[in-house]
């Protein structure tokens, strides 16, 4: 914890960012907090949040840099908040120049926890590399089921849908100044739960967007198997298309198409 604290201190103190947005324990609770220049002294309250008690600092950013454009934070990110800058950063959300990583490795618990095929970031100032989870057994067991049975498994967990919007709220990846699942011509009104189109168009809207997080899944009331649905939609989008969502460099997403003409097309089968 030294090395990330001193890390920060050092980068508030020679000016090269404004902030460090990360987390401090307020009254037995991690929380988030935006670390600054003027109040170093709280940099020795910092803490790396447990894997249990986890926020959406990604989109904490992006409201920061909308608010201060012309300024540099630094943000505590696991493997899953760093893709999601990845995605970021290519629709235009964010400035990578604009950012420092202060990297935290996850342990191997939560790793196994999660499914996590990239469980540490790029940069790591906290922990040390566990072993990546490459398959998710919750995908497949999904996976093998009939499609009958399938049908009638998330028919189920749809139905307990409180229609609460937390999985969209929650979302990094969720930034669209008009969303679809709030418009009158695809969504009925006034319904508890929702019709099944509307968590059939949010997976669809997740597919090559999901960073796997998984904070939709523990935002859920009603303990819906988001963060299976969201795995599945990710494999098709990167086995038909190539796109490996949350990946570094400069890959375009698939769905990044504002009107001009496309060439996007399969993979040969």
């Amino acid at each position: 914890m030294d090395k990330l604290r001193e890390k920060v201190r050092k980068l508030l103190a020679e000016g090269k960012i404004a902030g460090y947005l990360g987390y401090i324990m307020q009254e037995g609770h991690p929380l988030p907090h935006l670390f600054t220049k003027e109040r170093l002294a709280e940099l020795d309250q910092a803490i790396v949040s447990p894997g249990a008690a986890r926020y959406p600092l990604d989109k904490l950013l992006q409201s920061l840099a909308a608010r201060y454009p012309e300024e540099t934070f630094a943000i505590q990110v696991r493997g899953c908040d760093e893709r999601g800058l990845n995605e970021l950063y290519k629709w235009g959300q964010l400035e990578p120049d604009k950012v420092v990583l202060v990297g935290i490795a996850c342990p191997q618990d939560q790793a196994d926890y999660c499914e996590c095929p990239g469980p540490w970031a790029s940069v790591i100032d906290y922990g040390e590399k566990c072993q990546p989870v490459l398959k998710s057994k919750r995908v497949e067991q999904v996976a093998a089921l009939a499609e009958a049975e399938a049908f009638q498994e998330w028919l189920a967990h749809f139905q307990r849908c409180v229609k609460c919007y937390g999985c969209r709220d929650v979302c990094p990846m969720c930034f669209c100044k008009e969303c679809s699942l709030e418009h009158d011509a695809l969504m009925s009104t006034g319904q508890v739960p929702p019709d099944t189109i509307f968590q059939l168009v949010r997976a669809i809207h997740m597919a090559g967007r999901c960073i796997d997080c998984g904070l939709c899944e523990e935002a859920c009331p009603a303990d819906i198997p988001l963060r299976v649905l969201y795995k599945k939609g990710n494999a098709l989008v990167k086995e038909l298309l190539g796109y490996d969502t949350g990946a570094p460099g400069g890959d375009i997403s698939p769905w990044k198409i504002s009107g001009e003409e496309s060439t996007l097309g399969t993979k040969p089968m």
